[in-house]
């Protein structure tokens, strides 16, 4: 570990032709994903890779030892202002839990915000092994905005999550936030 808490041996950098079948292999042991789900993440980043002048899809890769060790990916959200869609993010499932998930989504704020973005939304299952991941998303700062009943399937909601960033890449202070939508979760210190 360096001084600052940090791990020493963890980089993260845009995700390379070479990481592509370690990454699809994370998204495939984390058993969350349907195939028709990790279809849809290959297709992501299949264009990263293949269409590197197109500007909807950042892949970044975390390595930490030289291993693939996870990934994010988002992009901006089409027909809208500063607004962008964080699609994809996953661990290596002996290292959920370490951190770099955190530093994931850490760095696609900063590129989010480099590029002007001012809202990050996430989408995800309301199903109990997606628990993880809600908390995770509101434990950095995600506020629960939306819910649609029965989205996925009978029983299986979509939650959307949301995050404000101000200009320089920082998220909102919790008293310049302002409630949205109808199932907006209170502040913890309400």
């Amino acid at each position: 570990m360096a001084k600052n808490g940090q791990r020493a041996d963890l980089v993260i950098h845009p995700l390379p032709r070479q990481e592509r079948g370690a990454i699809l292999e994370i998204l495939s042991q984390c058993g969350n994903f349907t195939g028709e789900e990790l279809s849809i993440a290959q297709e992501l980043i299949d264009t990263w890779l293949d269409k590197p002048g197109q500007g909807d899809y950042t892949a970044l890769s975390a390595l930490l030892g030289g291993a693939v060790a996870g990934y994010v990916c988002f992009g901006p959200t089409p027909a809208t202002q500063a607004t962008w869609d964080l699609y994809w993010i996953a661990v290596a499932q002996g290292l959920q839990g370490s951190g770099i998930g955190k530093k994931l989504l850490q760095s696609a704020e900063v590129q989010i915000a480099s590029r002007g973005g001012r809202t990050i939304v996430i989408e995800t299952s309301s199903t109990e092994k997606y628990r993880p991941a809600r908390g995770f998303y509101e434990k950095n700062g995600y506020a629960l905005e939306a819910r649609i009943r029965d989205f996925y399937r009978a029983g299986d909601h979509r939650l959307i999550y949301v995050k404000r960033m101000q200009a320089g890449g920082s998220d909102e202070k919790k008293e310049n936030r302002r409630p949205h939508g109808k199932y907006r979760l209170p502040d913890r210190n309400s």
